[in-house]
């Protein structure tokens, strides 16, 4: 049986319902530590890609003698100690050179990761891009291109989809207002070829400008702001399918309820439809309703239209007179 922490005051007792599980998560916080040996490549990136994640990150600043894929008990305990559901641990080697591992927990157990190995070549930084940043804390617009990224099977490409997408996407919600659309972070990653190495993913950070175009509608333009990061992809662990099915499993009450029988037309008009049960006017109440009631002097009248109709249609013979 789990241990239940009962907490001590009111300042623990806060803390404990901040981690309990809510319907609605708070978001994504990163924790990003380094191995036992890194690499000045991998600090300039990683100075970069927390600056896109913040506030939501948590930093050691320590070198820590970890391996992911052998023992990640002491990724568990600093996930659970510091509160944090996604870890970006930076490692170097001559095997696996520039080697950054990012890693998702649920219930601060390791539920997938995923080696991005980062082309040194290739590699521009914020810095180096001379325009203005946006500010911190503000949510991207986030694009995949590439069908990799699309294939039903689980690979590594989707993995890093799915990883990707919760590492850069900040805080959920529901409407964003259009100035604050400020940025936009681009992954893209080519066609694979049969007898060709895994092609690279290409992330690239864009600002989004607006300028006047005459009409109503501004006109769109983006430029480059960094960073410039090209990834090949190693090692990776899925998901338990068990574990998955727990990670992604909604509480009652939070999806939204579907109408049934109400759709949109062409024309975007709600349209809904009725069903109803087959009449039987056999068991109509006639008797008792207003409308179908008559005044007397109208069924007098009736009475009398009938009476002479049938005069009418007999023949009546009158007698005779007879003179004396």
């Amino acid at each position: 049986m789990l241990r239940q922490v009962k907490p001590k005051n009111a300042r623990s007792k806060r803390e404990l319902e901040k981690r309990a599980p809510h319907e609605k998560e708070n978001p994504k916080v990163t924790l990003f530590l380094s191995g036992s040996k890194t690499s000045q490549i991998l600090k300039l990136a990683v100075n970069d890609l927390a600056k896109l994640k913040k506030p939501w990150i948590e930093k050691f600043t320590k070198k820590n003698d970890v391996h992911p894929f052998e023992d990640a008990a002491s990724l568990e305990f600093w996930s659970q100690k510091n509160d944090t559901s996604l870890l970006a641990l930076s490692l170097n080697s001559k095997k696996r050179p520039h080697c950054l591992t990012l890693i998702r927990t649920f219930d601060h157990k390791i539920l997938d990761m995923l080696e991005f190995y980062i082309n040194p070549e290739t590699l521009r930084q914020l810095q180096q891009f001379k325009n203005r940043k946006p500010a911190e804390g503000m949510k991207p617009m986030i694009t995949f291109h590439g069908s990799a990224f699309e294939n039903p099977n689980q690979t590594k490409y989707t993995l890093a989809k799915s990883l990707l997408l919760d590492f850069l996407r900040g805080e959920e919600a529901s409407e964003v207002d259009v100035l604050g659309l400020q940025y936009m972070i681009s992954v893209s990653v080519a066609e694979e070829e049969d007898g060709q190495p895994p092609p690279p993913i290409h992330l690239r950070g864009y600002l989004i400008k607006t300028k006047k175009s005459g009409q109503k509608l501004p006109r769109v333009e983006v430029e480059e702001m960094g960073p410039r990061i090209d990834f090949t992809l190693g090692r990776e662990r899925f998901a338990e399918e068990d574990m998955w099915k727990a990670a992604i499993k909604k509480p009652k009450g939070t999806e939204p309820r579907t109408k049934k029988n109400v759709d949109m037309d062409i024309m975007g008009d709600k349209v809904g439809k009725i069903h109803l049960p087959k009449q039987d006017f056999s068991e109509m109440q006639t008797r008792k309703m207003k409308g179908l009631k008559r005044s007397r002097n109208e069924e007098i009248e009736d009475a009398q239209t009938i009476v002479a109709e049938e005069d009418d249609g007999e023949e009546t013979t009158t007698p005779k007179r007879s003179r004396f």
